[in-house]
């Protein structure tokens, strides 16, 4: 089944790209080359590992792995309306329906042989347990061998030292499972790409800051979590490439969305996933996710003659890995980079990192003079959606910021 989603959204978006040969349409090469990855997940003929959100992607790719986090095809059975089928079984097999539905979702795919068997897992502290179990759940599943990266949440140099060592034994739990051992060379390619690919995002989130902004309230939606599937690659640096330069267009020809701006907002945390007009409420409304959350790059470059060092630190980095204090002060210097007006928390149902700390990301905020909606939401599940209570929350909010 997804197998077949990817292949048909391959030859679709394709086609339509080859109508449009002068085009920029980054969106659409972007969402391409995922779905050329998902199509990759779900053959037979890849070295796969399924991944916690803060893995090393680079780094396998660079060791011939074909890797993805599993929250990613949560996200899309949400967005195509299938996730019902599998959240039923995941609820029948006993797994709690407070629990995250990313998570949820999947674990139903897995139990109904939906999900491609992997050679290997390799799970991540960061960002949640509730991921890491899963990953453990797919290990028994699967009866596969299972390898923990322990991501500290502070940064000191005994937590990057820490983290490096595990990175360095990650591969050789690796080669070992591939019987190919990592190559410098291409180690030292994946890091050249992802540190190219890193610049060119404070390029586009540079240019998403101006006012108003050229971005829409889908051009960069989780742009910043899912883009790291692919910035150890020469497509990953085409893709954002595509993205400043169609920034750049929409500033330089004022045919943007933002022309019509009046009210800055970031997103924080997850967008939703399944069908929902919010985006076309907010349009309405004169109002623009300039920001997400994660749309930012918190990393040093990459230093090829310290590859597993730059990796600890750049997952160190990574908001999601670090503790609440060091988050919410992240948080705040995007509200004031961006000048935004207001932000939008969707607290993720089942998530306790996300929903758990919305008490202190209000506090943050208030303390910047920057108000909050939090939104009792499920971001994945469809079932839970009190659809006209949020409709009426989020314009009472705009209302108020305007």
């Amino acid at each position: 089944m997804m197998y077949d989603h990817f292949d048909n959204a391959v030859k679709g978006i394709t086609d339509k790209l080859n109508q449009d040969p002068e085009g920029i349409n980054a969106r659409k090469k972007y969402v391409l080359e995922l779905s050329r990855l998902g199509k990759k997940l779900y053959s037979k003929d890849e070295n796969i590992a399924w991944c916690g959100v803060t893995a090393p992607f680079d780094l396998l790719g660079s060791m011939g792995v074909t890797s993805c986090f599993v929250e990613f095809v949560g996200a899309m059975l949400s967005s195509t309306q299938t996730a019902d089928y599998f959240f039923e079984e995941a609820e029948d097999s006993g797994f709690a329906t407070d629990s995250c539905a990313y998570h949820r979702a999947v674990m139903g795919a897995v139990l109904k042989n939906a999900m491609p068997r992997p050679d290997f897992i390799i799970g991540t502290s960061s960002p949640c347990t509730a991921g890491l179990a899963v990953m453990e759940n797919f290990a028994h599943q699967y009866k596969k061998d299972f390898f923990l990266l322990n991501v500290p949440q502070n940064y000191t140099q005994d937590a990057i030292k820490y983290l490096s060592a595990q990175l360095e034994e990650m591969v050789r739990f690796v080669s070992d499972h591939t019987k190919r051992p990592l190559s410098k060379q291409k180690l030292g390619i994946a890091l050249e790409n992802f540190n190219a690919s890193s610049q060119l995002l404070k390029e586009i989130y540079d240019l998403a800051k101006t006012k108003p902004s050229p971005v829409d309230n889908n051009i960069l939606k989780d742009f910043g979590t899912v883009i790291t599937l692919l910035m150890g690659t020469q497509e990953g640096v085409d893709i954002c490439q595509a993205f400043k330069d169609e920034l750049n267009h929409r500033i330089k020809t004022s045919f943007n969305h933002a022309s019509k701006e009046k009210i800055r907002l970031m997103w924080i945390q997850n967008r939703i996933q399944y069908p929902f007009p919010i985006n076309e409420m907010l349009d309405d409304l004169g109002a623009v996710i300039v920001v997400d959350e994660l749309n930012d790059v918190t990393w040093e470059p990459m230093d090829p003659d310290k590859p597993f060092e730059s990796i600890a630190k750049r997952m160190i980095s990574i908001p999601f890995s670090m503790d609440a204090s060091e988050r919410i002060k992240h948080l705040q210097d995007l509200a004031v980079a961006y000048r935004i007006d207001g932000a939008i928390n969707p607290c993720h149902w089942g998530c306790r990192q996300g929903t758990g700390i919305r008490g202190l990301i209000s506090k943050g905020f208030k303390d910047i003079n920057v108000p909050v909606l939090n939104l009792e939401i499920d971001c994945v599940d469809s079932r839970n959606l009190a659809k006209g209570q949020i409709e009426t929350r989020v314009e009472a909010f705009l209302e108020m910021l305007s």
